[in-house]
């Protein structure tokens, strides 16, 4: 009892450690639980990426193996008993609907689900709207494919100046030549669009009478 100040140091960390391991008795299995979230987050994750990675190869496969059959009907059959949904339904899809002569009414059935599908990115349904009117053609009112093509032709969609330039192929559909003119002048000077396109663009403007725009400013 010489040092009072000492002993009672020792006496308090006794009660600070009791009262630690009965806090670790009480609560500690809630560690225990974070831990093996935190473990058992780790295994799903890889195991995800291993089963996605997977799924992934088993779909090109199926691909190339269809791909590579011989006729059109044998590839058509091949590809449309590939299990897939997502993007992988969508780009399937568009691959059934890469040979429109070989079966129009299922190439517009395949790219109708694409366009119906809410959960994909505008980018797969963009082009599908763009490649359903290449593909209806004559067979889709003009006012149908006007309307589909205006909806894609916004500012910011990905495939803008591509339907632009349809946009600009039915005014030459409907006779409005000059209008057509006028159009695909102002896409030749797009940033955005590409150099076939501009190329096209300039090409049909000359067949029209029209002057392209680098030809005025020469």
């Amino acid at each position: 009892m010489s040092n009072p100040d000492s002993f009672i140091e020792e006496v308090t960390e006794e009660v600070r450690r009791d009262r630690l391991f009965g806090l670790f008795r009480k609560y500690g299995w809630i560690g225990v639980l974070l831990v093996l979230a935190i473990v058992g987050g780790a295994a799903w994750n890889e195991w995800s990426k291993s089963r996605a990675e997977a799924r992934a190869e088993a779909f090109g496969d199926a691909l190339i193996d269809a791909l590579d059959l011989g006729s059109p009907e044998e590839r058509r059959a091949a590809l449309a008993a590939i299990p897939a949904d997502g993007q992988q339904g969508a780009i399937l899809n568009l691959i059934l609907a890469s040979d429109p002569k070989a079966d129009q009414p299922a190439t517009l059935a395949a790219l109708d689900a694409i366009i119906a599908d809410a959960a994909l990115p505008v980018s797969y349904r963009d082009l599908a709207t763009l490649r359903r009117v290449l593909v209806a053609g004559a067979g889709m009112e003009l006012a149908d494919r006007r309307s589909a093509l205006q909806a894609i032709a916004a500012p910011g969609r990905p495939y803008r100046t591509l339907a632009e330039e349809q946009l600009a192929y039915l005014l030459i559909e409907e006779g409005q030549s000059e209008a057509a003119i006028t159009a695909l002048q102002a896409l030749m000077q797009d940033q955005e669009a590409s150099g076939a396109l501009k190329a096209r663009a300039g090409q049909v403007v000359t067949a029209l009478g029209g002057t392209p725009p680098e030809a005025s400013s020469g």
